[in-house]
């Protein structure tokens, strides 16, 4: 495995140092796979003030990486991403699916979150290292949670009911929310969670006769406030394969792991010394770059 240290040094003495080391390591996955590789890649932990979320830019991305592709081969898709819109990822993992005739596996080095983890649902299996962590998948709208909202929102209602007096201080509080916003929390989770669990059933769990019940318990596990308390809360491959997902673990194959993490290490090099704010790179070089404005 290309260590840290290893893989920078190995950039700066490569011709054109950051793309020819990722494009090296994608066509070895791709190799040793057997199978089409692309990585999406933001920049979350290097420019967090940057937005580097999920949005409707990114299908451009794929379709431009996909084009030429021999899509009988399937999709290995690396994923590191912090999330972002539904609608966004709902596009995003229709194309996918319908691109590669529902042969995608997804594999995150470090970090898929909220509707990266989504994504990762839609595939037929995820790997997972011991240092990998999916997220709860409960909507954020304008950074509030949809069910916390909720969950207030029915708060109020029973206080209210039980002592009239609590009615100013209740006031005070649900003032802050926007007229009709409590319907389109309440309809923000119910399209995420109904996605995820469409997903998983026709894909991750289709083979299973009672699929569609699995995919209700997952989904109610990764939705759960009560479960992670936080929407930042990391989900690891333990806890994963408890909520019915099919894991492997990178662990269980060296050569594999080491092919990931080198990776992971040549993009994160990218990320933190680039301009770039998300990456979305094939095995044959082929790649779109969105950097800093």
């Amino acid at each position: 495995m290309g260590t840290w240290q290893e893989v920078i040094q190995e950039i700066q003495t490569a011709p054109n140092q950051f793309d020819s080391v990722r494009t090296r390591y994608l066509s070895d996955l791709s190799d040793y796979r057997g199978r089409n590789v692309i990585a999406y890649y933001s920049s979350f932990l290097h420019k967090n003030q940057l937005d580097s979320s999920i949005n409707d830019l990114d299908t451009q991305s794929f379709m431009a990486t996909i084009h030429g592709m021999d899509r009988e081969k399937g999709l290995d898709l690396i994923l590191h991403t912090p999330g972002g819109g539904i609608a966004a990822t709902e596009a995003l993992v229709t194309y996918l699916l319908e691109m590669f005739s529902g042969d995608i596996e997804v594999f995150v080095p470090q970090i898929a979150m909220s509707a990266g983890t989504m994504i990762a649902c839609s595939s037929r299996r995820i790997h997972l290292g011991k240092h990998s962590s999916l997220g709860p998948i409960d909507p954020q709208l304008n950074g509030v949670a949809a069910k916390g909202v909720i969950e207030e929102f029915d708060r109020a209602k029973r206080e209210i009911a039980e002592d009239q007096g609590s009615y100013l201080v209740w006031k005070a509080i649900l003032e802050k929310y926007p007229p009709s916003f409590i319907d389109t929390c309440q309809k923000a989770i119910e399209w995420s969670e109904r996605t995820t669990a469409a997903w998983l059933t026709e894909g991750m769990f289709r083979d299973d006769e009672n699929g569609e019940v699995q995919a209700g318990r997952t989904v109610e596990f990764l939705s759960s406030r009560n479960t992670h308390f936080a929407h930042e809360r990391h989900i690891g491959i333990a806890e994963a394969r408890e909520a019915g997902l099919t894991i492997s673990a990178l662990e269980n194959d060296q050569e594999l792991q080491e092919l990931v993490v080198t990776l992971h290490h040549a993009f994160s090099h990218t990320l933190q010394q680039t301009n770039a704010v998300k990456i979305v790179e094939n095995q044959n070089g082929v790649r779109v770059v969105n950097n800093v404005r």
